[in-house]
């Protein structure tokens, strides 16, 4: 009884003493505290000024809706759908259609998109799996996104008195030898479609290879080990475990890609030659509906201002159009290869 007594005493003092470190901890305010009223007033005013920033960029986009389709109504009523299936743009005839701007803007985006897209998840794959060192990776990833901040009108001159020279031969090659072809059944004569994408590529690589790499660099390294415990060699692991872990996040930089494309206007403006037509070529002259905007609204009239705002809201619907596909496909790979809901 004895023995039983002093074990039960000393337990007791084991589990008193935690108790009392705690509750010393406790009044002394080293571990825990309940938040002070300035802390709450803080918070309560951060969360206001996040809504309220949030709550402004919403306004700002149903402002500029509102704006640019209340000038544009005249033109929508007038016109209606047959200024999607029009090819015509003739402002003495009041005779306005965008289909070869859509037709322009989409072609132009979608070869940008191939080219960039497959140069910037390569540069990405490049950069974060152990191909160079850390250090000369860093050197790589701020040059290429220093590309970004070259003005597009410098990309435009750029592609004018350089690119364009350059990939002359090749295009007449090209035409000479396989015009049966429909991507090569003009020659390049000037500004055209091919270099217009060129440029694009060029531009959107930035943002589709920064995201990427933010994307390869958010899978935990415990994955690629996983892989190579498998047997896997360090292609395998790339293509078919790393690549599609991170697709989410590679097709977020696509589509944020893509949508730079869509509203580029500079650039295009002066290399896609501004042709209201509707060809397969890669060197035949087109158009877009930013260029269309950014070359006619200077000295257009009261009447083609409704119709160039009827353009803008195409331009604005196609934008929201492919942001809505792109984010239900990010959604859907998510489900597929990351388990997310």
């Amino acid at each position: 009884f004895d023995l039983i007594h002093k074990s039960l005493h000393q337990h007791q003092q084991v589990l008193t003493v935690p108790n009392n470190s705690f509750a010393q901890a406790a009044s002394s305010g080293s571990i825990t505290r309940p938040p002070s009223s300035g802390e709450f007033a803080t918070d309560s005013l951060f969360r206001t000024i996040a809504f309220s920033c949030a709550l402004l960029i919403i306004l700002l986009v149903a402002f500029i809706l509102f704006e640019v389709g209340q000038k544009a109504m005249p033109a929508i009523g007038e016109h209606g759908f047959g200024f999607w299936t029009g090819t015509t743009w003739d402002v003495n005839k009041g005779i306005f259609g965008v289909l070869p701007e859509i037709w322009g803007t989409l072609y132009s985006s979608l070869l940008a998109l191939l080219l960039g897209g497959l140069f910037g998840v390569s540069i990405a794959i490049f950069l974060t799996q152990d191909f160079i060192h850390h250090r000369l990776a860093m050197v790589f990833r701020t040059t290429v996104e220093l590309l970004a901040a070259i003005p597009s009108v410098v990309y435009g001159l750029w592609g004018i008195y350089v690119l364009i020279p350059l990939i002359r031969p090749v295009a007449e090659w090209l035409h000479q030898e396989y015009s049966w072809i429909p991507l090569f059944g003009t020659d390049l004569s000037g500004p055209g479609l091919a270099p217009a994408a060129l440029v694009l590529a060029i531009m959107i690589l930035p943002t589709v290879a920064a995201i990427s790499v933010d994307a390869f660099r958010r899978i935990p390294y415990k994955v690629k080990e996983a892989a190579y415990g498998m047997g896997t060699t360090k292609w395998e692991a790339i293509l078919k475990v790393m690549l599609p872990t991170a697709s989410s996040g590679i097709l977020a930089a696509l589509v944020l890609g893509f949508g730079r494309a869509l509203g580029e206007t500079m650039a295009l403006a002066m290399l896609i030659g501004n042709s209201n037509q509707i060809s397969l070529s890669l060197f035949a002259p087109a158009n877009t509906l930013a260029s269309l905007l950014a070359s006619s609204f200077p000295e257009a009239g009261p009447i083609e201002v409704q119709a160039l705002m009827y353009a803008a809201l195409v331009l604005l619907l196609i934008t929201f159009i492919v942001n809505v596909l792109g984010l239900g496909i990010q959604q859907y790979t998510m489900r597929k290869f990351e388990g997310k809901k």
